[in-house]
C-alpha cells in the first residue's frame, strides 16, 4: 500500500478521509466520529426541529452509489414529514424513537430497522418525554430526488 515503515506491534496510520480510497473514519466513543463535522439537517428549520446530521460515506470523494449519514435526535424533536421517489434504510443506533409510515406510528429502538419505500410519507421522532437522543444510521442513493414536504395526514395509529 505505501512505503512507510511500520515497527512489529505499531498500529498504521489512519488514512485520510478526504478521497476515493479506502479509508477508516474513527469512531470517538460518544456517536461522533473523527473529523466528520456536525451539520444542520436541512436550510429551514419550519417543518423540524431538533435534528442534526453527519455525512459518513459519499461527500468526501467517494464514487459510492450510496450515502451513509448518522443523523440524530433530541427530546421532543423531529425529521420533516416528507416523501421522495428514493428508498432509504436506517439501522437506529440510539435511545429509542419513533417512525410514522402513512397514518401508522411504530415505536423503535436500537438494532431495529426501517426500509422508507419509494413515495411513502414518513417521518422520524423522538418523544418529549425520553431522556436521551434517538439516533440512526441512514443509507440513500447518491443520486436521489429532492424530498417533498406532506401536510399533517390526519388520525393515526400507534404501532408497537
Amino acid at each position: 500500500m505505501s512505503d512507510i515503515d511500520i515497527k512489529p506491534g505499531e498500529r498504521p496510520p489512519d488514512p485520510p478521509i478526504d478521497g476515493n480510497h479506502s479509508k477508516l473514519i474513527r469512531h470517538n466513543g460518544d456517536h461522533t466520529w473523527k473529523d466528520v463535522p456536525l451539520e444542520p439537517y436541512k436550510e429551514t428549520t419550519e417543518l423540524w426541529k431538533g435534528i442534526t446530521r453527519r455525512e459518513l460515506i459519499g461527500r468526501r470523494g467517494e464514487t459510492t452509489k450510496f450515502h451513509v449519514r448518522y443523523f440524530e435526535i433530541k427530546p421532543g424533536g423531529f425529521s420533516t414529514l416528507e416523501k421522495h421517489e428514493h428508498e432509504h434504510a436506517v439501522m437506529v443506533t440510539r435511545g429509542k424513537g419513533e417512525v410514522q409510515f402513512g397514518c401508522y406510528i411504530y415505536h423503535v429502538e436500537i438494532g431495529d430497522v426501517v426500509y422508507v419505500g419509494p413515495s411513502d410519507p414518513h417521518q422520524f421522532r423522538n418523544p418529549e418525554d425520553n431522556d436521551e437522543p434517538f439516533g440512526f444510521m441512514c443509507i440513500v442513493d447518491a443520486d436521489r430526488d429532492v424530498p417533498v414536504a406532506v401536510d399533517g395526514l390526519g388520525a393515526c395509529y400507534i404501532c408497537s
